[in-house]
């Protein structure tokens, strides 16, 4: 499955090509940071995770075997890089409360109003995904905002294409859940 273009790539990196690796780390940082960021809530320890998947990346490119995506596979590393992340600080993730409450952020006034209109759903998407658990939210994450397919997350989180159907359903449930509770307030403030 790995193209041309990504084996050469692969293999200027393995052949000590610094600059390669960098276009490497370059093309996958946002959604491998995103990733993180999702899963872990926290921007600093989603920055320092994001650096070790690359660092993991790096030591074990001789392992990649070609059989899904580059991209992929890096994915995966992210992910798990991530578990590793959450089961050696599983104290303070359990102690994470349901009802944090982030505000949303509006970063330009000059943008017109269904520009914030759509910010602000994501933001408020984003807000609630923090709300979930982490492996619901890197679930939602790989499906709805970086699209990737079930084919691809099974290879990714290793789990079945029925399986990850199952929890698909059940994080997006969760989700509107959380939605609800999220916006109900609002609702309440503006018909009450």
């Amino acid at each position: 499955m790995t193209t041309n273009n990504e084996q050469e790539l692969i293999d200027k990196i393995i052949n000590g090509d610094s600059q390669s690796f960098a276009q490497v780390v370059d093309r996958h940082k946002n959604l491998v940071y995103s990733l993180a960021l999702r899963m872990l809530k926290n921007p600093e320890e989603a920055e320092e995770v994001s650096q070790d998947t690359f660092i993991k990346v790096y030591t074990a490119l001789n392992s990649f075997k070609g059989d899904s995506k580059f991209s992929t596979w890096i994915y995966r590393i992210a992910y798990n890089t991530c578990l590793d992340h959450i089961k050696k600080n599983k104290k303070r993730y359990d102690q994470l409360e349901l009802n944090e409450v982030t505000e949303n952020k509006v970063e330009s006034l000059q943008n017109a109003l269904d520009t914030m209109i759509v910010e602000e759903r994501a933001e408020i998407i984003k807000s609630c995904l923090n709300h979930l658990p982490s492996e619901d939210a890197a679930l939602l994450t790989l499906f709805y905002f970086e699209e990737r397919n079930l084919k691809e997350i099974e290879k990714i989180m290793k789990l079945t294409v029925n399986t990850l159907k199952v929890r698909l359903f059940r994080a997006r449930k969760k989700m509107a859940e959380v939605l609800l509770q999220q916006m109900e307030p609002e609702m309440l403030s503006n018909h009450g």
